[in-house]
């Protein structure tokens, strides 16, 4: 299967290298790059993004260790919007404008749809809101179930910042702007770049020569609603590891165990929403932690099985007997544990997270419950 990634832009290529950042934490292979855009963009993307074989987004991928040679992404991947007598048009401004670029949009989807192994993610981050509107309609006539149709949520303050391409590895301080246009700076570290999969209506079954004059029906539209499948997370006690999407992590039962002991918690919180990302009702103090140790050494005693030595027998700076430094200890462990299998955008939401500002400070676990299987 080859992965392309199709992107509409304008003046801020930065959209380029903030969406292939976040497909690449979201564990998407990227083997191709193509967009389309105006004159003034093209200039951009030339001049800033690319600029020869220096810019950011080379600078992207040596930075993450990505061969450059793994994704298809130069001159010939630029695809520029030009009127009807081919000039290149320099900005989206009219009604005829308008048209010209869904006639692009149309016809580079149907060209990166063709192949059945292939898998197209549409951008619209990028350009005015007719380009991400026109390859919206163009994913909804030819997309199939393994195209998916992304925007990307970048942190405020780095949104609008024209230096801002990416979280490098290593943070660096940047210059931003308040409200009030006041210069200050700010470490990259704290930029969070959020992947947002948008559902989208498929008619590529109904397609007909006359489709743009003969719409279809709400109702047959629904018929073929794409949604992305939902990421889930197994702590399975029995094999000793946690799985999520495609990937496995094995665990020592001690560290599964902690980490069991803030997911059953979640999963048995009284609030019957399961969509509770946003909720932190069940989060506890580590005084709560403390006074719970029976149910998390009951926790121990399910991954170790019956051989497990009577908890009077066992060290006494161990898992069953937590302090406010072994637990910190546990936890920075366990964290450190999901980023190198799962990665910083997976992190967010299974981590164990803390709230509240000391000593007020809660634990718990972001992911929503209805996406959590306990495995026994």
């Amino acid at each position: 299967m080859k992965y392309i990634m199709l992107a509409v832009t304008g003046l801020s290529p930065q959209v380029i290298t903030e969406t292939l950042y976040a497909l690449h934490q979201d564990m998407r292979r990227i083997d191709e790059i193509h967009v389309i855009t105006t004159r003034s963009g093209k200039e951009k993307i030339f001049g800033e993004l690319l600029a020869g074989d220096t810019g950011p987004y080379f600078q992207y991928l040596n930075d993450y260790d990505i061969d450059p040679h793994a994704i298809d992404f130069g001159h010939h991947s630029i695809h520029m919007v030009t009127d009807a007598y081919g000039n290149e048009i320099a900005d989206i401004v009219t009604e005829s404008d308008n048209e010209q670029l869904l006639k692009a949009c149309l016809k580079l989807t149907f060209c990166f749809t063709h192949d059945p192994d292939t898998a197209v993610f549409f951008s619209i981050s990028g350009g005015r809101k007719t380009m991400s509107s026109c390859l919206t309609l163009a994913a909804q006539m030819y997309g199939r179930p393994q195209d998916r149709l992304y925007h990307v949520l970048v942190s405020p303050e780095f949104e609008s910042n024209r230096a801002f391409y990416y979280p490098p590895k290593a943070s660096c301080s940047i210059q931003l702007k308040d409200a009030q246009g006041q210069p200050y700076y700010k470490d990259t570290r704290y930029a969070k770049i959020n992947l947002i999969h948008i559902p989208f209506f498929s008619i590529r079954n109904y397609l007909t020569e006359d489709l743009l004059h003969r719409p279809k029906d709400p109702a047959t539209l629904m018929l073929s609603l794409i949604r992305e499948e939902k990421s889930r997370l197994t702590v399975n006690l029995l094999a000793g590891k946690l799985i999520y999407k495609t990937l496995e992590m094995d665990m020592m039962p001690a560290h599964l165990a902690l980490y069991a002991f803030f997911a059953m918690q979640k999963k048995n919180c009284h609030k019957c929403e399961d969509a509770c990302g946003a909720c932190t009702d069940c989060f506890m103090d580590i005084q709560t932690v403390f006074e719970r140790h029976q149910d998390l050494s009951d926790v121990y005693r399910k991954i170790n099985g019956t051989g497990t030595r009577p908890l009077e027998e066992m060290s006494d700076t161990g898992i069953t007997c937590l302090s406010a430094s072994n637990f910190n200890m546990y936890k920075g462990k366990i964290r450190k544990l999901l980023l190198t299998a799962f990665g910083p955008f997976a992190l967010q939401q299974l981590e164990i997270a803390s709230i509240g500002k000391r000593p007020n400070t809660r634990y718990g676990i972001r992911l929503n419950k209805s996406d959590i299987e306990l495995t026994y």
